[in-house]
This record gives structure tokens, C-alpha cells and sequence, in this order.
């Protein structure tokens, strides 16, 4: 299934990706992102917080934002 994946790390893109059925959001952020951590990461669904778990579905649309920017002062 499609869903649209809009990766707003770095220099940032957003794409359509395929997507096994039974794909949840944690499936889908460790495909994307790699071996960080997810909590340093806004992520949502369709514009809405999800929890790890969620299936995602035809049509869905994905944001993963990052909460700490390099380089950044804390």
C-alpha cells in the first residue's frame, strides 16, 4: 500500500513509499530514520500524535519532525 512519508530531518523530502499491510509507525520510522531515537522526533498521522503501535493505512500521511536540531543551544 501507498502512504505519503514527509521527513522534515536535515534537509527534509517527502515521498510516496510503499508499505507492507500491518505496517505500524515504529516499523516505519526504524525503515526511514535508522537506530535513533524516536523520542527525539515529533510524529504524526494524518496531522495527529500516534501512538507507536498504530497500523498504518492506504492513503496515510506521515510527518516525522525532529524536537532536538544540532548544533542547536539546549
Amino acid at each position: 500500500m501507498k502512504i505519503l512519508v514527509i521527513n522534515n530531518d536535515g534537509g527534509g523530502f517527502a515521498d510516496y513509499v510503499d508499505v507492507a499491510d500491518g505496517t505500524t509507525v515504529a516499523q516505519l520510522f526504524e525503515r526511514q530514520i535508522g537506530a535513533t531515537k524516536p523520542s527525539h522526533y515529533l510524529i504524526r498521522v494524518n496531522r495527529q500524535p500516534c501512538p507507536a503501535d498504530q497500523v498504518l493505512r492506504e492513503g496515510d500521511r506521515i510527518s516525522i519532525t525532529p524536537t532536538k536540531i544540532e548544533g542547536a543551544k539546549s
